[in-house]
């Protein structure tokens, strides 16, 4: 099982650079980082954290333009987002930017994807809330239509473009993997459809694990074999006994959590985790 890190990069904190070659040094196989264009400052929504929003949230970077910065640094770490909002985003501009990524970084970029929770923020973008699944949806598929097919064309409800050229197409084949965020039945059944893998939140790992067994069960039921949805589990708390518990389950990879902060107290997380590494 892989280690990975999530990172709050913000305009604050560690530099993406530093951070990333930091990440590699030390064994970690990937960095994964978050999107948030903008919070509205209403905060109508309520942080699904409980309590007052993070400041992090309004000062991230963009996440495909710091993992760009990354990617000039390093030449083994995983460059992913955690998560890139894909309902604020047009899959044809979408496209270009991740297939980008991975030319620039020889292929090394993983997609996680969700809808998002901010209903002042998603309809910003012009999405409206009740239909951001849907979207998501449609995004997935025009991704996949796009990186894959040398004259592209989707025709959908919230996608729609006549034939098209789009290079670069990614390094990796068929595309960058897709993993979706989420715990609920509807989610683990949407990954099984359309998805390469399942990136869930894990403040319960038991739950979780619970979650993984049904996830299984329901690829299965669609004929589709549990192996080929990988399972990268996002932000346990960061002990010996939740590590273990992932390492003796089939879980590609655990995302530990790194706040935003100086270089100093990043780099003693940083050290503090590398004894799960390997």
């Amino acid at each position: 099982m892989q280690i990975g890190l999530f990172a709050f990069s913000t305009d604050y904190s560690m530099p993406i650079d530093a951070l990333a070659v930091a990440a590699e040094e030390r064994g970690f196989d990937s960095i994964w980082l978050p999107e948030h264009t903008h919070i509205p400052v209403s905060r109508d929504t309520a942080y699904p954290g409980g309590g007052e929003l993070p400041k992090a949230y309004s000062h991230t970077l963009d996440p495909f333009v710091a993992l760009g910065i990354a990617a000039g640094v390093t030449s083994k770490l995983k460059l992913a987002t955690g998560v890139c909002l894909a309902t604020e985003h047009q899959a044809l501009t979408l496209a270009k930017t991740v297939a980008t990524l991975d030319h620039v970084s020889n292929g090394r970029v993983l997609l996680g994807l969700g809808a998002g929770w901010n209903r002042e923020e998603m309809e910003n973008h012009g999405t409206a809330y009740a239909a951001r699944f849907k979207k998501l949806e449609e995004q997935l598929q025009a991704l996949r239509v796009i990186w894959s097919e040398e004259e592209a064309s989707f025709q959908g409800e919230f996608e729609r473009f006549d034939a098209v050229w789009s290079w670069p197409k990614p390094v990796q084949k068929p595309h960058p993997p897709l993993i979706l965020g989420g715990e609920t039945d509807y989610t683990l059944r949407r990954i099984v459809r359309l998805a390469d893998g399942w990136l869930p939140r894990s403040v319960n790992p038991d739950a979780i694990l619970q979650c993984m067994t049904r996830l299984d069960a329901f690829a299965r039921d669609a004929g589709r074999d549990p192996a080929s949805v990988s399972v990268s589990i996002f932000a346990p708390p960061p002990t010996d006994e939740v590590v273990q518990k992932f390492r003796d389950t089939r879980a590609e990879r655990v995302i530990l959590m790194v706040p935003p902060g100086d270089e100093a107290a990043t780099l003693k997380r940083l050290d503090r985790y590398a004894a799960w590494v390997g």
